[in-house]
């Protein structure tokens, strides 16, 4: 059936079930709160307002977008430190004015060279769920700011630390949303006495408005500043982290630390409205953005309207078809079985497509529920010379595996949990493998006068939420004409497995009943399970940007 006569006919379905309910006057009808925020010279965006600020200052005082990125994530590193730090990973696309071309970074650690497949299975390893330190492999997000700044940066590593060493020292007030979050984990971190010191000040999670402060990951963070990441990665702090998690069983050795070494990957991209999306390769989950777009490029979306019911439940079913192939082809990209370019061909993508019912949601296109959660901090950051950082770094799950090492002030990540236990397959674990990820930035550049030109940095941080809300980003900035605000704004769905798909509250129940009527099961999920994005587009004069209001964050320029 060719996508126009299947738009046709999904109308027609959603015509019949479209009904009048009386609860639709109760639902918002937009989760817009702010403007987009326009700047002439520099500009930064990320989920926390302190780390906005501390980005922009670098910004100010002539540092560039580079140095900015990662002031701002040290500092988020202190103010969300149940999303993001030194414990976790870290990705970046950049793009570099001077050399007119974007580059891209993987720092994520390895698994323990103790992590067997064997030992887990005998230990009863949870994929997709797993913290305690079975899900601890190497950190790789210190080596990973510190790469970047080496290479593109004009500020030391040192000098980009010291607003985040400051509030983590002095103290800051907690925001809202973090506030929250942070509440929820109290049962959580009492598993770790370390933990509960550090993160449960009095026995109780900080309120929205209370001080906190973090003296141990102050002196930790001065003492990477006065040493260098070497006292990480085998020197005197790699030395604690490797003594706790061999007390408590796991696999990580010094050895493992000493060898971690973040390395620069080329992006993948696609055509997309006459510009060309960029992501980065495997081991993470980008390439599935890519192959959504390429599955609904023959369908006139703009036709079907924004959050109908045949608009969203193409996206779905298209989401469906993607992330299958992340759990079949994607992982460590040293162990592919198929090359990652193949997903994008015409072939392979015809294929997919083939299999997307205009009609009726399919229940045995399913990604499994391996990669469903993530919680993690997305940033971005333009400077006044064009630069552009996209920049992801994240622990995996709140407080990551809720193990803090006494007196270092920090969560290790429990990104171990990204591995299956499946034989055969790109991600399942071994020895020194990089797990499966969820971290996405994301670039769009166009075409100017022949010449590649940089033109959005953005991302949506959320666990398995983030590719397919890169593509509802892109569709409605792109497709439907949005201001980057407004296309941040926009209510989204999220589509779990099988038929499981929740939709924000602005999506009303005419909507809804269509897409149950397609054999979509709608559940309840809370606004952070959608996701919290940042992005910034070049004008031709300036830079525009917006924050996402799910999150505490902002935008701000100069």
């Amino acid at each position: 059936m060719s996508p126009r006569r299947s738009l046709s006919r999904v109308g027609a379905l959603a015509a019949l079930t479209v009904v009048a309910s009386p609860l639709l006057a109760q639902r918002p009808t937009t989760l817009a709160g702010r403007s987009a925020v326009y700047a002439p010279n520099g500009m930064v965006a990320t989920s926390q307002p302190l780390a906005s600020s501390a980005g922009l200052e670098i910004l100010r005082r002539g540092g560039n977008a580079i140095d900015a990125a990662v002031a701002a994530a040290a500092v988020l590193s202190v103010t969300e430190p149940h999303m993001t730090g030194i414990g976790g990973d870290m990705f970046a696309i950049v793009w570099l004015a001077k050399e007119q071309k974007l580059v891209a970074l993987n720092a994520s650690g390895r698994a323990g060279s103790l992590m067997t497949r064997e030992t887990l299975q005998a230990r009863g390893f949870r994929a997709g769920s797993q913290q305690g330190v079975m899900s601890v492999t190497v950190p790789g997000a210190l080596a990973g700011w510190d790469r970047l700044l080496r290479t593109h940066g004009t500020r030391t590593l040192a000098q980009v630390l010291q607003p985040a060493i400051g509030y983590a020292r002095d103290g800051f007030p907690v925001s809202p949303i973090i506030a929250a979050q942070w509440g929820d984990e109290v049962a959580f971190l009492q598993r770790d006495s370390a933990a509960a010191a550090t993160y449960l000040p009095g026995g109780r999670a900080p309120k929205a408005g209370e001080w906190f402060r973090n003296p141990d990951y102050a002196r930790t963070l001065k003492t990477i500043a006065d040493s260098g990441i070497g006292t990480f990665y085998g020197g005197s702090i790699g030395k604690r982290l490797v003594a706790r998690i061999k007390a408590l069983d796991g696999f990580v050795t010094l050895d493992d630390l000493r060898k971690n070494a973040p390395n620069w990957v080329t992006p993948m991209s696609v055509p997309f409205k006459g510009y060309r999306v960029w992501e980065l390769p495997p081991s993470n989950q980008g390439i599935a953005a890519l192959e959504m777009l390429r599955i609904l490029e023959p369908y006139d979306l703009k036709a079907m309207g924004h959050n109908s019911p045949a608009y969203l439940h193409h996206l779905i079913e298209a989401k469906k078809l993607a992330y299958a192939d992340l759990d079949r082809f994607v992982g460590d990209e040293d162990h592919l079985a198929m090359p990652a370019s193949q997903l994008l061909t015409d072939e392979f993508i015809a294929e997919r497509r083939s299999h997307l019912n205009p009609l009726r949601a399919q229940e045995r296109v399913d990604p499994g529920p391996l990669r469903t959660k993530s919680e993690t901090v997305y940033l971005t950051v333009a400077d006044a010379e064009g630069n552009m950082v996209s920049f992801i770094n994240s622990i995996y799950d709140y407080f990551g595996s809720g193990i803090v090492v006494p007196g270092l002030g920090f969560a290790l990540h429990n990104r171990g949990a990204g591995f299956t236990l499946t034989e055969g397959l790109p991600n399942t674990v071994a020895p020194g493998k990089r797990p499966f990820h969820t971290l996405i930035p994301g670039f769009v550049t166009q075409t100017v006068n022949g010449r590649e030109q940089a033109y959005m940095s953005f991302g949506l941080m959320g666990g398995g939420v983030q590719a397919q809300g890169h593509v509802q980003f892109l569709l409605n900035y792109f497709v439907f004409g949005m201001d980057v605000q407004a296309a941040i704004d926009a209510p989204r769905f999220r589509h779990y497995d099988k038929q499981r798909v929740a939709l924000e509250p602005p999506i009303g129940d005419g909507v809804r009943n269509a897409l149950v009527a397609m054999g979509h099961v709608l559940i309840e999920q809370p606004t952070i399970a959608f996701g919290g994005a940042q992005a910034i587009v070049r004008l031709p004069k300036g830079f525009a940007a917006g924050s996402d209001p799910r999150k505490d964050g902002m935008a701000v320029g100069y």
